[in-house]
C-alpha cells in the first residue's frame, strides 16, 4: 500500500501539536535540512498496512525549551529524561495524527529519542516521502516522514 503524505496535511498536524500542547505557533520555513551540531532526534515506526517512520529532529536547547512549555516549568538547562520524553512525545502525537488519515492496519510504536552531535541516523530500506522545516521561536526544526519496504 502506497501512502501519500502531502506539505500541508504534515504541516497542519504539526502546527497543531505544537499550538495545543504548548501554545507555540510554528511555520512553514525554506530552511535547509541541516543534520549537524548538538541535537536530538525522536521517532516512532509505523507498522501494518503502510510501514513507516516520523522523525521530529531540533537542536538541544528547542528541546529543552519544548519541556519546559508542556511540563510548564523553566526549561531545563541541559538534556534529561524530561527532555527525552517531551521529544518522544511530540513524535509520538505527531505520528498518530498522520496515523489517523492511514489505513485501520496501520500501528504506532513506542517512541524512540537520539541525542548526540553531528550523529547519522538510517532506517534501513527507507526513503524520504516528506520533510519539511519549521520555525518557532526558538529556531528551524525538521519533521521527516519515511515510508520502509517490508
Amino acid at each position: 500500500m502506497h501512502t501519500e503524505v502531502s506539505v500541508k496535511v504534515l504541516t497542519q498536524i504539526v502546527e497543531s501539536v505544537f499550538m495545543t500542547m504548548m501554545g507555540l505557533e510554528v511555520s512553514i520555513s525554506d530552511v535547509p535540512w541541516s543534520p549537524t551540531g548538538d541535537r536530538l532526534t525522536s521517532f516512532v515506526h509505523l507498522t501494518g498496512d503502510w510501514n513507516g517512520a516520523v522523525l521530529l529532529d531540533c537542536s538541544s536547547s528547542q528541546a529543552c525549551h519544548f519541556a519546559g512549555l508542556i511540563l510548564a516549568m523553566d526549561p531545563p538547562e541541559r538534556v534529561d529524561d524530561d527532555v527525552r520524553d517531551v521529544l518522544g512525545e511530540l513524535a509520538n502525537m505527531i505520528g498518530g495524527n498522520l496515523k489517523c488519515g492511514m489505513a485501520l492496519g496501520v500501528r504506532l510504536s513506542m517512541p524512540t529519542v537520539m541525542e548526540g552531535h553531528d550523529y547519522d541516523m538510517r532506517i534501513c530500506g527507507s526513503q524520504v516521502l516528506e520533510r519539511i522545516a519549521l520555525q518557532s521561536s526558538e529556531g528551524s526544526f525538521w519533521v521527516t516522514v519515511l515510508a520502509t519496504k517490508i
